[in-house]
C-alpha cells in the first residue's frame, strides 16, 4: 500500500514515497542553472515541489503523467507545505495501484449509474424517457458516464464526478421543479444531458486535460452532436421539444461571458442553469475545505472556480486554547503568586523598605 499519501505529510519530515507528477516545468536559477518545478500528487491531493540540485541528471528522464519516486524533505513555505527533492527516479506504471494516485468519488459507480436508470425509468413523458435510456444503454457512453469528473479542476473533479454531479442535481430538480411547478421530466433531461458531453471533452486515465476534440469543439457542441445521434435513431422525436433540449444544453453556463452561447429563455433551462451552478460551487467550497494545505489562519487559499477564500468555520467557531499557565490546579490562577509559579519563576524578594512598611502596618508604636 501506497504510504505517505499528500494528505498525510507534515512539516519537517524526511519522506520517500511515489508521487504522480501533474505538472513539470524546468526553470532557471539566477546562475543560469536549471531546477524543477513540479506539482506532484495522489488521490488524497497534491504538493508543490522543487528540485535544486543534481537536476540536470533526471529532468529528461520523465514527464508529466509519469510515476515517480521522491526522497525529500517537507518545509514550510508562504504558509503552505512545499517538498524540496533530493532524489527522484522514473517509477514504472505497471509497479503503482493506480487506485492510489487518482481521486475518485466515495461512491460506487455502478450503484449511481443503476440509481440514474431508475431515475429515468420514473419519467411520464415516452420521449424524454426513450431518448434518455438510449443514452444509458449505449455501452460506450454507459463506460464513460460511470468513471468521467465533471470538471478538469473547478468541481467534482475526481472519478466518477460527473455522474455523482448529475445525481445531486437530480435531487434538486426533483424539488425545486416541483416547488417552481415547471416540467420535471423535461428538466431532469436536462440535467442528464447537460454535461454529456464531457464524457469526450476530458481525458481522464491519469492527469485530467483536454482532449484534441475537447479544445477544438467544447463540451455543449459535441453534446449538441450526440443530442442529435440519438434523437435520430429513435425516431419521431418531437422536433419542437428536441429544440428545447438543445437550447438548455447551449444555456446552461446562464451568461455569455461564461461560455453559454445563449441565455436561459424558458423557466426549465433558467433552473437548469441555476441547480448546475448551486451544486458546482457547493462541491467548489466543500473541495476547499477538505484539501486546503494553508497552516495557519482561518481561511483557505485562493479557489479560483469561487473567486474568494473559504472561512474554515469549524476552526474560527472553535473556542480558543487557555493561554498557558491560566491555572494551576492549586487556586492560585488569578493571583501574582501563581501567574509568577505558573511562568516557572520564584517571586522576587522583597526590599527591605517593604519589609518594614509592612511590619510598621501590623505592629502598632513598633512594638508587639
Amino acid at each position: 500500500m501506497k504510504s505517505p499519501y499528500v494528505a498525510e505529510l507534515q512539516p519537517s519530515q524526511v519522506i520517500t514515497a511515489t508521487f504522480l507528477v501533474q505538472h513539470k516545468d524546468i526553470r532557471q536559477k539566477k546562475t543560469g542553472e536549471p531546477y524543477l518545478s513540479l506539482v506532484l500528487g495522489d488521490r488524497t491531493g497534491e504538493v508543490d515541489a522543487k528540485m535544486w540540485d543534481n537536476v540536470e541528471e533526471v529532468m529528461e528522464t520523465f514527464e508529466r503523467d509519469d510515476f515517480v519516486k521522491v526522497r525529500g524533505l517537507t518545509q514550510i513555505h508562504q504558509n503552505r507545505l512545499q517538498l524540496t527533492v533530493q532524489k527522484l527516479q522514473r517509477v514504472d506504471e505497471r509497479a503503482v495501484e493506480f487506485a492510489d494516485y487518482f481521486p475518485a468519488s466515495t461512491r460506487d459507480p455502478e450503484e449511481m449509474f443503476g440509481e440514474l436508470k431508475q431515475i429515468v425509468a420514473g419519467f411520464g413523458n415516452a420521449h424524454l424517457k426513450a431518448l434518455c435510456e438510449a443514452f444509458l444503454e449505449d455501452a460506450e457512453i454507459a463506460r464513460l458516464y460511470k468513471t468521467a469528473p465533471a470538471a478538469k479542476t473547478m468541481h467534482h473533479a475526481y472519478l466518477g464526478g460527473l455522474i455523482e454531479h448529475v445525481l445531486s442535481m437530480c435531487a434538486l430538480a426533483r424539488f425545486s421543479g416541483e416547488h417552481y411547478k415547471v416540467d420535471v421530466d423535461l428538466l431532469m433531461t436536462g440535467v442528464l444531458l447537460h454535461d454529456i458531453g464531457k464524457i469526450y471533452e476530458l481525458t481522464y486515465d491519469r492527469s485530467f486535460g483536454y482532449s484534441t476534440e475537447g479544445h477544438l469543439l467544447g463540451h455543449m457542441f459535441i453534446g449538441l452532436r450526440m443530442l442529435d445521434e440519438k434523437a435520430r435513431k429513435i425516431g419521431e422525436f418531437p422536433p419542437k421539444l428536441r429544440t428545447l433540449l438543445e437550447h438548455m444544453i447551449l444555456s446552461h453556463h446562464g451568461q455569455l461571458e461564461f461560455g453559454s452561447p445563449k441565455m436561459p429563455l424558458f423557466p426549465e433551462a433558467l433552473l437548469l442553469h441555476h441547480l448546475d451552478n448551486l451544486d458546482s460551487k457547493m462541491e467548489a467550497m466543500r473541495h476547499s475545505l477538505e484539501r486546503d494545505r494553508s497552516l495557519e489562519g482561518f481561511f483557505t487559499g485562493y479557489n479560483p472556480a469561487l473567486e474568494r477564500q473559504v472561512l474554515k468555520k469549524e476552526k474560527y467557531l472553535r473556542p480558543p486554547a487557555p493561554p498557558a499557565g491560566a491555572a494551576d490546579g492549586g487556586g492560585n490562577a488569578g493571583t501574582a503568586a501563581g501567574r509568577v509559579e505558573a511562568q516557572g519563576r520564584k517571586p522576587a524578594p522583597a526590599s527591605m523598605f517593604a519589609e518594614r512598611l509592612k511590619q510598621a502596618l501590623k505592629e502598632p508604636n513598633g512594638k508587639e
